[in-house]
């Protein structure tokens, strides 16, 4: 069985689209998140079927088999303990080390691997806050809810964001808010408006997309 950086990637999506689901994926979405056309995307499944990755159900969509699950997160290991080397030890911003991370995940060893790992303390979670698979392959999410959901009021830690939006990202960092940082919501605009958030001694205006993005979990 080869593993192409292209069936690698499919194995990712398919991963990332059943999280979100929580169901079969169907080839639109899969082709809508890599930028392909549905056509392209029709064959790599076809091809991952006969790899033995995918399980393929007509009009419903794709599942990943257990040895499809294991090459998503293989390659999830890969690229988010590279986003937490390339920000940690070589100080790369975290809104650029997405991109390096798509390209290195393909190419890194298992040995170095298991050297950046136990570098890095063996960590649970990379710079965005979303959890690394174990050696084992294992990974554990925690229950989070959108931002954008609370009310003024709400009080809790940023646990996570997503890696997609280097502006996101950039505007965060410049206000220094992290995964990790406690905040209390103090308005939200009607309309999906944007939310008026307290994090350390300021308060910052974070729009709805924004806040929609970012993942937190409410003090109990």
């Amino acid at each position: 069985m080869e593993l192409t950086s292209a069936v690698e990637d499919y194995a990712k999506a398919i991963y990332a689209l059943e999280e979100r689901r929580e169901g079969p994926v169907t080839t639109n979405a899969l082709a809508e998140r890599l930028g392909v056309t549905p056509a392209s995307a029709s064959g790599m499944v076809k091809r991952l079927g006969e790899m033995g990755l995918v399980d393929h159900t007509p009009y419903r969509g794709v599942v990943l088999t257990a040895a499809g699950r294991r090459v998503a997160l293989e390659v999830i290991r890969h690229h988010r303990l590279l986003e937490l080397y390339l920000v940690e030890t070589l100080g790369f911003p975290w809104d650029r080390v997405h991109q390096e991370a798509e390209v290195l995940e393909h190419v890194l060893s298992e040995e170095l691997e298991e050297l950046i790992a136990s570098k890095l303390g063996n960590p649970t979670v990379d710079p965005h806050g979303d959890p690394i698979p174990s050696r084992d392959l294992l990974i554990v999410a925690r229950r989070t809810m959108a931002m954008q959901s609370l009310e003024a009021g709400a009080i809790g830690t940023f646990t996570r964001v997503s890696d997609s939006d280097p502006a996101m990202l950039r505007f965060l960092a410049e206000r220094g808010i992290a995964p990790g940082a406690t905040f209390e919501v103090i308005d939200k605009q009607p309309f999906d408006g944007p939310l008026f958030v307290r994090f350390g001694d300021d308060v910052h205006v974070l729009g709805g997309a924004l806040a929609q993005a970012m993942r937190v979990e409410l003090d109990a």
